[in-house]
């Protein structure tokens, strides 16, 4: 039986895999494993519950709810906020743990079941296994007074805002940012919290319906923002997805910048307060190359993890350091928050350039994006990536080639037969002509196809 938690909780298609009777029963077993088990004897387990606007986290939150409740843990119904919001108010009202209910960048038929424990942070791989071994175990059934109760967090918004603007060094007056919320989770919060700010904002994708999340709109679909950037005159863009834990930008010129610049920016910033621990930056493999160049020659460390936020919160948790992220936007201040918020980081960009004075795009040439190309091979043996000798002898050659300006990264997927062949070089032929060759080389020597025989 396959595994129920994947990478970042229990996601799938509403009334398909993520059905009312899954969420009650994956709630219950929360309950126990999240709950009962950790507080001391005789007191309540408490926990906060949000979602985006996806019509379907209607009724899973309600399930969520009441197999909480059922189970003897009083419930704290935040309603409609990002999943940085969540983690945030469960170590603000100093809950047992948090649930949130969303796919993120998924579209709208899609929905999720992700956990926090207390504190805000993400579960690890065995307290999941823990919560889905308890689903086979018998109920809790209390009764009468021990029951949970269910109210509503009147106030989390409020709570969350205050705190996303107690974080900024300098105030935003005189700078234009239009944002694009997704149709999703920050639709209310992120323009009211640029407003407040002081920032002069021009609001899209803020209208959700419960089917619009991320249709056409957000940080996967960049084409409207750029474009609204450069008819409205704003400084930058800043784009959010479904549940608003990442955040990509677009400068003035309407010009994409990506994960890794904006990293790049603030680490620097950081370092130049004297807020960076270490002076080190936590990504993961798939950072450009450019971003480790441009730091390394600031005087600023890399540690690199496999790809997933899951794994770049573990080295930060692990080594305290303030700051890490992925490419695609997920950003984590570990000063400030115990997940990527792509409210928080939008504003921390915002506020990079209300203090230097500087646009976007001079901010964002700090770092020189190297070409980047991937490729995905299907069909073959990814168990052998590591220990096929002549796909490695292929993969030192090409890195020899490449020399200090290039790279290359053979990963195999975690979830499909497909090895992923990224590569990197100064010029974008090279990089496409490289990946191209290692694709070949990976296709020849690891085909789970059977050769043909004359």
């Amino acid at each position: 039986m396959s595994r129920l938690f994947g990478t970042d909780g229990v996601r799938g298609l509403a009334n398909g895999l993520i059905t009312a009777e899954l969420a009650l029963e994956v709630a219950q077993a929360a309950a126990v494993v999240l709950g009962h088990r950790q507080v001391e004897d005789g007191k309540r387990p408490t926990a906060v519950i949000a979602r985006d606007p996806r019509a379907s986290g209607e009724f899973i939150s309600s399930a969520v709810e009441a197999g909480l409740a059922s189970c003897g843990v009083d419930v704290y119904d935040a309603g409609v906020l990002p999943t940085p919001a969540a983690a945030y108010l469960v170590g603000d009202l100093n809950a047992d743990f948090g649930v949130m209910i969303s796919a993120s960048h998924n579209p709208a038929p899609d929905n999720g079941i992700k956990f926090f424990a207390r504190g805000g942070h993400k579960l690890p791989d065995e307290v999941e296994d823990a919560i889905e071994q308890e689903m086979s175990k018998p109920r809790l059934r209390p009764t009468g007074a021990d029951v949970g109760r269910i109210q509503r967090f009147s106030d989390a918004e409020d709570r969350y805002i205050l705190h996303l603007l107690q974080t900024l060094p300098v105030r935003l007056e005189g700078l234009k940012v239009v944002l694009d919320c997704a149709h999703g989770a920050a639709s209310g919060c992120s323009p009211e919290v640029f407003r407040a700010a002081g920032a002069d904002i021009v609001v899209m994708g803020a209208e959700p319906d419960g089917l619009n999340i991320n249709d056409g709109v957000g940080s996967t679909h960049l084409e409207k923002l750029q474009a609204a950037v450069v008819e409205h005159g704003a400084d930058l863009g800043i784009a959010h997805d479904g549940d608003a834990d990442r955040c990509l930008a677009v400068d003035e010129r309407g010009e994409v910048i990506d994960g890794d610049q904006i990293m790049t920016i603030l680490a620097l910033a950081l370092r130049d307060a004297g807020r960076l621990k270490d002076d080190v930056l936590v990504a993961t493999v798939m950072s450009n190359l450019g971003m480790k160049l441009a730091l390394q020659e600031a005087g600023i460390r890399i540690e690199e993890t496999a790809v997933g936020d899951r794994y770049v919160l573990e080295n930060m948790r692990a080594n305290g350091y303030s700051l890490g992220g992925e490419q695609s936007g997920h950003v984590i201040f570990s000063d400030y928050a115990t997940t990527g918020d792509g409210v928080l980081t939008g504003l921390q960009l915002a506020a990079q350039l209300a203090k230097t004075g500087k646009p976007l795009s001079e901010l964002s040439r700090l770092m020189v994006r190297l070409p980047q190309v991937l490729i995905n091979v299907k069909d073959v043996d990814k168990s052998a990536v590591k220990t096929n000798q002549a796909l490695q002898s292929a993969v030192e050659a090409a890195s020899a080639r490449l020399g200090k300006t290039g790279r290359v990264l053979l990963r195999p997927s975690g979830t499909e037969p497909v090895v992923r062949v990224m590569v990197e070089a100064a010029d974008m032929v090279t990089a496409q002509a490289t990946a191209e060759e290692l694709a070949q080389t990976v296709k020849q020597h690891l085909s789970l196809e059977p050769a043909d025989v004359d």
